[in-house]
């Protein structure tokens, strides 16, 4: 139940940008916070615990809240730059508690790291850190001077875009480290 509560949640997420700019003329704002609201209070309640899990659905719900009390077009834009600031929290913080978030996600496929990889994985970590703050502060930007077709391509798209091209470059990337061509 809390994968599909977990996919629900990363489904919402996705298509949250296009949900709002094409939504917004069937629904309102406080219909986006009960549905988001609900999803994120599912995985609080039946979610496996994680470092973070709790106080980032404690904020979340606490967001939604606003967002179907005060029933604000205005308030929906923030969604991308809260979940920015999710992933920015988690890596920086990594950094400090250790270990940093790319090493963890590396011993998943290699447990026993060399202590060159452990230093390429903090730099990741950083890179990764600096991606969220530099995508948070161009959503914030946008939520605040943009007309929402604008906000809605660099959520939903460009973001995503930019994601993925962080993704094949630090591949390419790790590749050269390890040797390989």
């Amino acid at each position: 139940m809390s994968r599909l509560i977990g996919l629900g949640l990363l489904l919402a997420g996705l298509l949250y940008p296009f949900a709002v700019y094409f939504g917004m003329e069937h629904f309102a704002p406080w219909q986006f916070g009960l549905l988001l609201g609900s999803l994120w209070l599912a995985r609080a309640l039946t979610g496996v615990r994680r470092p973070g899990s709790r106080w980032m659905a404690i904020i979340a719900i606490v967001f939604c809240l606003l967002l179907a009390v005060f029933d604000s077009p205005e308030l929906l834009r923030w969604y991308p730059v809260l979940i920015s600031g999710f992933m920015l929290a988690l890596f920086g913080l990594s950094l400090k508690y250790g270990p940093p978030m790319a090493e963890r996600l590396a011993r998943l496929r290699e447990p026993q790291l060399p202590a060159k990889a452990i230093v390429y994985t903090r730099q990741v970590t950083v890179a990764w850190s600096v991606f969220f703050l530099c995508n948070g502060l161009c959503a914030a930007a946008l939520t605040l001077w943009a007309p929402l077709s604008w906000w809605m391509l660099y959520t939903g798209l460009i973001s995503y875009g930019l994601i993925g091209l962080m993704f094949a470059i630090e591949w390419l990337i790790r590749q050269r480290v390890r040797g390989h061509p």
